[in-house]
This record gives structure tokens, C-alpha cells and sequence, in this order.
């Protein structure tokens, strides 16, 4: 018997106006702790807590689409989720970003 399939749920996180064009903005969902980046104008949102250490990626510092934690010095690729430079060894989650009447989207 196949199970039906789960449906996403979408989660208004914050205005587009709200994030600078190269900062981040931390912001707490349910069980969820987001880092929301605007680079140039494209949102990308990961899981604010890098996965090195206790560093808020939020409060980091934003090059291009790359976050460096403000722990450790890691860094992320905001867009993937992927380690560009260590100590981080494990990617950062990320979630699919979409802007809808000036609104940051997301779903889960």
C-alpha cells in the first residue's frame, strides 16, 4: 500500500525589505532557528546554527553567496549549503526561498 504523499508546508518568514542586500537576519519558526541572506537581491535561507560549533551563522559575515561563521571561521555557501572552507566538515541545511508580495517563503 503506498502512503500519500506529504504535503509542504509554507512558512512566511519576514518582509524582502526587512534584509539589506549582503546581510542575514535570524529569525525563530516553531522548532525552527533560520538565517535569512539577501545577496543582490536573490533570498537564500539556511539553518542559522553552523554545524562546527556553537556560531550563530546570522551573525556572520556574508561574501557574495559564501556566510563565515562568527565562531570558528568556517564557511558556507548560502545557496547549497555547502563547506567552502573549514573547520566545518558537514554541510549546513538549506530551504528552497521564494519571494511573493514583498514576502521571504519558505517550505518545509
Amino acid at each position: 500500500m503506498t502512503s500519500p504523499p506529504v504535503s509542504a508546508t509554507r512558512i512566511r518568514l519576514c518582509r524582502a525589505d526587512e534584509i539589506e542586500p549582503g546581510c542575514a537576519l535570524k529569525l525563530e519558526h516553531g522548532d525552527l532557528t533560520l538565517a535569512v541572506y539577501n545577496v543582490d537581491g536573490e533570498f537564500f535561507v539556511t539553518d542559522d546554527a553552523c554545524t562546527h560549533g556553537p556560531g550563530s551563522l546570522s551573525e556572520g559575515e556574508l561574501y557574495g553567496e559564501v556566510i563565515e561563521c562568527n565562531f570558528h571561521g568556517g564557511q558556507f555557501n548560502v545557496r547549497t549549503g555547502g563547506v567552502v572552507a573549514p573547520p566545518c566538515m558537514v554541510p549546513v541545511k538549506t530551504y528552497k526561498a521564494a519571494v511573493e508580495d514583498g514576502a521571504v517563503y519558505i517550505e518545509v
